[in-house]
């Protein structure tokens, strides 16, 4: 078998260095062609000097800063063999080109949605890590997918889980009309979300929570704004919208569970009463060894899990007036169209005004019922439409943290 080359759309984060941690374990199977990065450039040169891409992308305007950096970590020989691309354009030119097999799609946030679907279009095997992507075109999204036959696999744990627990003709037309409107027999899914640093605080605690504590997450290793998410449980939010497209299922028939350990990734409930579940250490490197070697698996340096350590699971139903994000995603992914990426444009910008000591914590849901309250929500008929609502949200929020900034609740 030849092997893939892989374009890594988000190097410098956590989902980007654990993917080349697994593709360092199998060099006779995979080998880096493209690496992007956006703020941590010196990072992004270190990484260039480790795994030797064919193609680098930075922003528009940093290739010459980005020289000088990589005059720091590389020999001349390897700096005059790498291209150095900017921008979007670059983003989306390394996830379609020719040559790449498998492109990770692990840019946080809206910044992400262009290259993801650039890859689509050109048919790739696309590890999907970004939820923005699916969030804010769904639809559309999953349109592309099956018009270019691309190849989508879930990362995000929950839902590679979720994937793992579905049956092979989940997609199939066969599976689609069977069982009187339960696909495959699958009558739910369960999102199991650990709940966050949060979990036990009350109203008013989380009122003063910092971004420190805030980014504390007590199981994963994550970057801040999806260390923020999860603790306003946000993040388990966008994963059910995610779900919903992905699995094309009803937001009824998704459920979030809260899981404090994180051993339990998600669960699949059928028909007949069975409950199937995905089990493992909380270590990302399993969900994308999985989608990267699928339908075979590769091995990874995750230690296998030990029962007799974990000799407790608990599990608890989320608590929508302490945790409002659920409720507001519930209600976007209903209200359908451009709701989605309404609630994610404000989110984003709620977090970025938090980490920024600008709002409080508890101010972040508050920010998005406002924006969603205020915005005329358009039907998600292109892509255009889209973004200008995406910008749409991102002055309203902006507008409310000027009202706002700073004045605790």
């Amino acid at each position: 078998m030849p092997v893939q080359q892989v374009t890594i759309l988000g190097a410098t984060g956590s989902i980007g260095k654990s993917t080349l941690k697994v593709l360092a374990q199998h060099p006779d199977q995979y080998q880096v062609y493209a690496l992007t990065g956006f703020q941590r450039l010196d990072e992004l040169a270190q990484l260039v000097e480790q795994y030797s891409p064919k193609v680098v992308v930075v922003p528009d305007g940093k290739i010459d800063a980005f020289r000088s950096l990589l005059a720091l970590h590389c020999n001349d020989k390897k700096i005059h063999a790498i291209e150095i691309v900017e921008g979007e354009a670059g983003l989306c030119q390394v996830a379609s080109a020719a040559a790449v097999d498998v492109v990770m799609a692990a840019i946080v946030g809206s910044a992400g949605l262009k290259p993801t679907l650039a890859a689509i279009d050109a048919g790739k095997r696309v590890l999907l890590a970004n939820k923005e992507a699916l969030v804010m075109a769904g639809e559309l999204f999953m349109q592309r997918v099956k018009q270019a036959q691309a190849t989508l696999l879930p990362v995000d744990s929950e839902h590679n889980a979720i994937f793992q627990c579905l049956p092979t003709d989940y997609f199939s037309s066969t599976a689609r009309f069977a069982n009187h409107g339960n696909r495959a027999g699958v009558s739910q899914i369960l999102l199991t979300a650990s709940g966050g640093p949060f979990r036990t605080w009350t109203l008013q605690q989380m009122q003063q929570a910092t971004p420190a504590q805030a980014c504390k997450h007590p199981n994963w290793s994550m970057g801040q704004k999806i260390s923020v998410d999860s603790a306003t449980l946000m993040n388990k939010g966008l994963e059910l919208i995610e779900a919903c497209h992905l699995f094309e299922l009803p937001v009824e028939r998704v459920t979030v569970v809260i899981h404090p350990e994180s051993i339990v990734h998600s669960l699949v409930q059928y028909i007949d009463g069975s409950t199937l579940a995905q089990l493992g250490n909380p270590d990302m490197c399993t969900p994308i060894a999985h989608a990267l070697a699928w339908p075979q698996r590769i091995a990874t340096t995750v230690p296998p899990l030990d029962l007799f350590s974990a000799n407790c699971l608990n599990f608890e139903q989320p608590d929508e007036v302490r945790f409002p994000a659920l409720a507001l995603a519930k209600s976007a992914m209903k209200t359908g169209g451009c709701a989605p990426a309404v609630l994610n444009a404000a989110n984003e910008v709620a977090v970025a005004a938090f980490l920024a000591n600008k709002i409080a914590f508890t101010q972040i849901t508050q920010l998005i019922h406002a924006v969603i309250t205020q915005i005329n929500v358009l039907p998600a008929h292109d892509l255009d439409t889209i973004l200008v609502q995406d910008l749409e949200a991102r002055e309203l929020a902006g507008q409310w943290i000027m009202a706002n900034a700073n004045r605790t609740t």
